[in-house]
């Protein structure tokens, strides 16, 4: 555990980080960061969860990280989806900051939907549903297909196989962001075919300094629009139209042949 004066630092951090986007923190809400933190790390002993474990590095990283979706929605979710959530990341910060919206977290691996269900306990979280499935088969499932405002995914994979997993649960109207690190220019260009098919289009890339951030160069949620080029982007994309029924593809096949991505 990180010294006092470094956890002072950090999460002041984090206050500070969430006021410049325009976000302010309780004691209570930063009192569950700092319990999100504890229980991260004693479960990434036996569960990987993360490869990020320093205290300022998981307040900025990932907690501050999380909170910077807020700068792609004028209103806040009544329901929100985090597929492939792993840690809870973005979507349990996303809870804490707004205690009422409805939260489904969904992962395929067992251990790590172990730990949520003991993390979501340890903040005393309503309103949080955690799922261990594949999103191939959940988003058959008329109960959650085509029926969130807001569907997160902060993985790995290339842009056009998360738009297949995210946009048939979206709801018409509603959004997929895509959290991406580095240059994602080439990736949305060769996922746009990918997602006219889908029924989205995408609004905006909206590009993320967090050391700017974190400095204050940037100052609140008005300036949003001044990111520059960053090590971080959100790719937003509204759903305008019903997914066809065809999508997604078995389990697997998003990612090993993502839509329309190498044919000429």
């Amino acid at each position: 555990m990180p010294g006092r004066s470094n956890i002072i630092h950090a999460v002041k951090i984090l206050i500070d980080g969430a006021k410049r986007l325009g976000l302010s923190l309780t004691r209570g809400q930063v009192e569950c960061f700092q319990v999100y933190y504890e229980e991260l790390i004693r479960w990434n002993r036996t569960v990987n969860l993360t490869a990020i474990v320093d205290y300022e590095g998981v307040q900025i990283k990932h907690f501050l990280d999380s909170l910077t979706v807020t700068l792609a929605f004028s209103n806040v979710p009544s329901r929100i989806l985090d597929i492939g959530t792993g840690a809870g990341l973005p979507g349990v910060p996303l809870k804490i900051l707004y205690p009422a919206i409805g939260l489904t977290l969904v992962d395929s691996v067992h251990k790590k939907v172990a730990f949520l269900h003991h993390l979501i306990d340890r903040l005393g979280l309503e309103g949080v549903e955690i799922l261990a499935e594949r999103s191939e088969h959940l988003a058959q499932d008329e109960s959650y297909r085509q029926r969130f405002d807001l569907v997160l995914s902060r993985g790995v994979a290339k842009l056009a196989t998360l738009a297949e997993l995210a946009l048939p649960f979206c709801s018409l109207g509603g959004t997929f962001i895509a959290m991406k690190k580095g240059e994602v220019d080439e990736e949305v260009a060769e996922a746009q075919r990918a997602i006219d098919a889908l029924g989205g289009r995408l609004r905006q890339v909206k590009w993320i300094r967090l050391e700017e951030l974190i400095r204050g160069e940037l100052t609140g949620a008005g300036d949003s629009e001044k990111f520059e080029k960053g090590e971080r982007a959100l790719v937003i994309i509204d759903k305008l139209i019903t997914t066809p029924d065809r999508y997604p593809r078995r389990p697997g096949i998003p990612r090993k042949r993502p839509l329309f991505v190498g044919d000429r």
